[in-house]
């Protein structure tokens, strides 16, 4: 399944590499033209039959995830997050670490060491290590060195016919989506937009969407979903299983409203279930595009994931197949 390489590939922010050449062999397979430019955004170009609207889709690829910053003398790993991770998660989850996916593991100070205090409050980023069985600082710095990525690691699991588990859903789904619309024809033309670095800034969207000049623009996101226990229905931002959720405004922008207004329309008319996004905080590359050059219209679609940005997020393959077929009526409108 695609979206389980995409999901097990390692691709923290700025070190995208992985995901980065596993999209462009899929492109390749696809006969689909595409650019990397010098950020690493992979840039996927579908001409169409009509050509008179440009419409620009996008997915980033990056994953949030820990960097090594430095190396103790007994060889455990010092780190730093690389976008927004709860700490409180990590202790005793499995890392690979580099290129090469060295095993680790997050360690800290044992429980039957702490003081009651400590055992109140998180663990401080300075009070956590990575283990990865080296003898001592030499033998550590020769395996990782300095500026070294790494990532939880989460083999990609089907628990149900629907539901599947994995890391990175937020953006891989995303990035499965445009994958899957690259294979159809449009009117209009497609350029479906793999951002770098999205996790720590959003830096990514926003030189590509200035290179690709749209009429407008779509995201499409892995979301929190809040369908858990101990949060009322109310409160829940979105509920995996019940399709994919339009974003009415979130921290970085305010969709355009004739978008937002067209993709219920297209839902209504294929008789897809949507949702709405409640919560208003968190960004997506939107925050970017929308403001490049001289204003592009944006509108978001995404897909609910529980538990995004830790070690293993849950989603629904039904969310997935309902964004694809929405956003294929989209763009099979658009011209």
């Amino acid at each position: 399944m695609l979206l389980a390489r995409l999901s097990e590939a390692a691709g923290v922010s700025g070190q995208e590499d992985e995901v980065r050449n596993l999209i462009k062999a899929e492109l390749d397979m696809l006969g689909v033209t595409y650019k990397t430019d010098a950020l690493g955004n992979v840039l996927a170009y579908k001409p169409g039959r009509k050509g008179r609207t440009t419409v620009m889709a996008a997915a980033h690829m990056d994953e949030v995830g820990l960097m090594i910053v430095g190396t103790e003398d007994s060889g455990l790993l010092r780190f730093k997050p690389v976008g927004g991770i709860d700490r409180r998660v990590l202790v005793a989850k499995k890392v690979l670490v580099g290129p090469d996916k060295i095993p680790g593991v997050i360690g800290s100070k044992p429980i039957h060491l702490q003081k009651r205090n400590e055992r109140n409050t998180p663990f401080q980023w300075q009070e956590l290590y990575i283990d990865i069985g080296a003898k001592d600082k030499a033998e550590a710095e020769k395996q990782v060195p300095l500026g070294t990525a790494a990532v939880f690691a989460t083999s990609f699991r089907q628990l149900s016919d629907d539901i599947v588990m994995g890391k990175a859903f937020d953006d891989r789904v995303g990035c499965s989506v445009l994958l899957e619309l690259l294979k159809e024809e449009y009117d209009c033309n497609l350029v479906c937009a793999f951002t770098v670095q999205e996790e720590v800034g959003l830096r990514g969207a926003g030189p590509a969407a200035y290179s690709i000049d749209p009429d407008l623009a779509l995201v499409i996101e892995g979301t929190t979903a809040s369908d858990v226990p101990g949060v009322p229905e109310h409160g829940h931002s979105t509920s995996v299983g019940k399709g994919p959720a339009l974003t009415i405004m979130d921290r970085t922008s305010i969709p355009a409203r004739p978008l937002v207004e067209k993709l219920r329309q297209v839902a209504h008319e294929e008789n897809i279930p949507i949702q709405y996004r409640r919560a208003t905080t968190g960004g997506t590359d939107a925050g970017k595009i929308h403001l490049t050059k001289g204003g592009i219209p944006v509108a978001g679609v995404s897909i609910p994931c529980r538990y995004i940005h830790s070690p293993a997020s849950v989603a629904s393959l039904g969310d997935i197949e309902k964004t694809v077929r929405l956003v294929k009526g989209f763009l099979r409108r658009e011209c």
